[in-house]
C-alpha cells in the first residue's frame, strides 16, 4: 500500500491498523513469527481459526474479497492456493487486498500476477490452512451451494462488519453518479450496487447493512442498491469510491 502511495494515515484508515504500527513496518520493522497468535490455526492442526486480535480487520475484509471474487484451488502436497483476482484499475484495492493476505497469513508469501491480455491482477497466497480459514471453500461455483458464516467467522465479521462490507463491495460492488430525467428536470445523485449470483451472499450483504444503518433495496434478481442519501454518506465514510 505504502508503494501505491498512501501514506501511514490513509492506510491506517483503511485497514484498522495504528499509525505507528504501520510506519514501523513500512520501514522494516516486521513483527518476529511467533511473536502474535497466527490467525486462523488449522483445524487440521487440532485448534479451531481464532484470528488474532492484529488481524481480526483484515480477515473480516478478506472475506468480504473471497465471496465476491476469491477462490481456492488444491495443489500437491495438501497445499491450497486463495487467488483473489481485481480490476488493475483500483491498485489501492489490490495493495489492499495484498496487505489484508499478508496480516491473516503473516509466514506466508503473497504474490500478485498482472495478466498482460486482460486488465485482472490476480493476488495469491499459497497455504494449507485456507479450506480452514474460509470454510464456503466447496465443489462448484458459490452460487450453486450453500455459503453459510461459521459462528468464529460471524464473531470477527460482527466486530468488523464495515470492513467486511469494504470487501464485498472491493470485490462485487460499485459506486456512480445515477442520472434520472424527470420531466424537464435532471437529477444525479450517487448509488453504490451489490451484483452477486449467490443468494446466500447477497443475504449477508444485506444482512450486514443492517447492522450498521444502511438502507437497500432490491434492484433485480442479482443486485443490491443503496441510494438513500444518509445511507450513501455511511458507504462513502467508511468505503467510498473505489481507487
Amino acid at each position: 500500500m505504502v508503494r501505491s502511495g498512501l501514506n501511514p494515515g490513509e492506510i491506517s484508515r483503511i485497514t484498522g491498523i495504528s499509525r505507528a504500527t504501520v510506519r514501523r513496518w513500512a520501514i522494516g520493522l516486521l513483527p518476529v513469527q511467533g511473536q502474535k497468535r497466527r490467525a486462523g490455526a488449522c483445524m487440521k492442526c487440532g485448534r479451531k481459526p481464532s484470528p488474532s486480535s492484529l488481524t481480526d480487520s483484515s480477515y473480516a475484509y478478506l472475506l468480504g474479497l473471497y465471496l465476491g471474487d476469491g477462490s481456492i484451488a488444491k495443489h500437491p502436497r495438501g497445499v491450497f492456493r486463495l487467488r483473489i483476482s481485481l480490476d488493475r484499475s483500483y491498485p489501492v484495492i489490490v495493495a489492499e487486498c495484498e496487505a489484508a493476505m499478508s496480516l491473516v497469513l503473516p509466514a506466508n508469501k503473497v504474490t500478485i500476477i498482472k495478466h498482460q491480455k486482460t486488465r485482472l491482477d490476480e493476488v495469491n497466497c499459497y497455504s494449507r490452512h485456507w479450506p480452514c480459514l474460509l470454510p464456503q471453500h466447496g465443489p462448484g461455483r458459490k452460487h450453486e451451494r450453500r455459503i453459510i458464516l461459521d459462528d468464529w467467522q460471524r464473531e470477527i465479521s460482527d466486530r468488523y462488519p464495515w470492513r467486511f462490507l469494504r470487501g464485498l463491495i472491493h470485490s462485487d460492488g460499485s459506486r456512480f453518479m445515477n442520472t434520472i430525467q424527470h420531466r424537464d428536470k435532471t437529477y444525479v445523485y450517487p448509488r453504490y450496487v451489490f451484483s452477486n449470483r449467490s443468494d446466500d451472499i447477497r443475504r449477508l450483504f444485506c444482512e450486514y447493512c443492517d447492522k450498521v444503518g444502511v438502507e437497500w433495496r432490491q434492484m433485480n434478481q442479482r443486485s443490491i442498491s443503496v441510494a438513500r442519501r444518509n445511507s450513501v454518506a455511511l458507504m462513502d465514510r467508511h468505503i467510498g469510491p473505489k481507487r
